[in-house]
């Protein structure tokens, strides 16, 4: 995580959105009295996903059980009749 102090976080904004979202590396804007992070739209989007998922009963399980599954043995879209 990068960090910034808040005096140079608010003359870089446009350029710390900009690197944040174009490296999907968080920022962290720290102050004298609290710190905070930029992360760009589309990774929180996939934190929110990801914590979502796995607050799911058996999901890690079943999606640790469909990565270890070899590729040979998965249906394909003909088999599924769609």
């Amino acid at each position: 995580m990068t960090p910034v102090t808040i005096t140079q976080a608010r003359a870089d904004l446009y350029k710390i959105v900009d690197q944040v979202c174009q490296n999907h590396t968080p920022t962290i804007i720290k102050g004298k009295r609290n710190n905070a992070v930029i992360v760009s739209e589309e990774d929180w989007k996939s934190i929110q996903e990801t914590l979502y998922l796995l607050s799911v009963p058996g999901m890690y399980e079943s999606i640790v059980e469909g990565q270890n599954e070899p590729l040979e043995e998965m249906l394909t879209e003909s088999d599924l009749g769609w």
